[in-house]
C-alpha cells in the first residue's frame, strides 16, 4: 500500500513510538506498547516498524521490571519475527538470549510468546542456540506441565526443533538446570478475556 493511507499509518506509528518514549506513565506506556504489538501483527507494517526501530524497542522491553511491558514486548517480537528482515535483525541484536530469559516469567502469555518466538527465530545459523541443553531441559519440564497451552507448545518444540538425542539427554538428567524456572500461573487474572 502506498499513498496517503500508508503515509497516515506511518505518522500514526511514529506518534505511538514518540509517545512511548516521552511518557512517564507506566499505564500509558503499557497501552501504547500493546497497540504497537497489535500493529506488528500486520505484515504491511513491518517496513515502517523497522524504520521506526520498533524491534529494538520491543527488545528493550524484555529487560524491564514491569511484567506487563515484558509481556507486550515479547508479544510484539513474536508478531514481527516471521518477517525475514525482522528475524535477522532480532538475531543479530542478541535478541535470542532475551527471548530465552522470558521463559522464566510467571506470566502464561509471556511464556507462550517466548516459546513461539523461539520457534520462529530458529534458522540454520541459530538452531544450536535455540536448542541449547538448558532450553531443551526447560521444554521437557514445560511439556510435563498441567498447563495445556504450555505443555502443547513445548511438546511441539521438542518434536519439531530438537533431535531425539537432545530430548533424551534432557530427560536423563537427574537434576535439570532449568529446575529454577517456574511454571507460569494459570490463568493470570488480567489475561482471562
Amino acid at each position: 500500500m502506498s499513498g496517503p493511507a500508508s503515509s497516515d499509518r506511518f505518522r500514526y506509528l511514529q506518534a505511538l513510538v514518540t509517545e512511548i518514549q516521552d511518557t512517564d506513565s507506566a499505564e500509558a506506556k503499557e497501552q501504547v506498547l500493546a497497540n504497537l504489538a497489535n500493529f506488528s501483527y500486520d505484515p504491511r507494517n513491518s517496513a515502517d516498524l523497522r524504520q521506526l526501530q520498533v524491534p529494538d524497542l520491543f527488545l528493550d522491553m524484555l529487560t524491564e521490571d514491569n511484567e506487563t511491558l515484558v509481556e507486550f514486548g515479547i508479544g510484539g517480537l513474536c508478531n514481527l519475527c516471521l518477517d525475514k528482515a525482522n528475524k535477522s535483525h532480532i538475531l543479530s541484536a542478541g535478541g535470542l538470549a532475551l527471548v530465552i530469559n522470558c521463559l522464566s516469567s510467571r506470566r502464561e502469555e509471556t511464556v507462550l510468546s517466548a516459546l513461539t518466538t523461539l520457534m520462529y527465530l530458529s534458522t540454520a545459523a541459530s538452531r544450536a542456540d535455540v536448542t541449547a541443553p538448558p532450553v531443551v531441559e526447560c521444554m521437557v519440564r514445560f511439556s510435563l506441565s498441567t498447563n495445556r497451552r504450555i505443555s502443547n507448545l513445548a511438546t511441539i518444540f521438542l518434536q519439531d526443533y530438537c533431535s531425539e538425542r537432545q530430548v533424551q539427554a534432557a530427560r536423563d538428567l537427574s537434576q535439570h538446570t532449568a529446575l529454577g524456572i517456574p511454571v507460569p500461573d494459570t490463568p493470570h487474572p488480567t489475561l482471562t478475556d
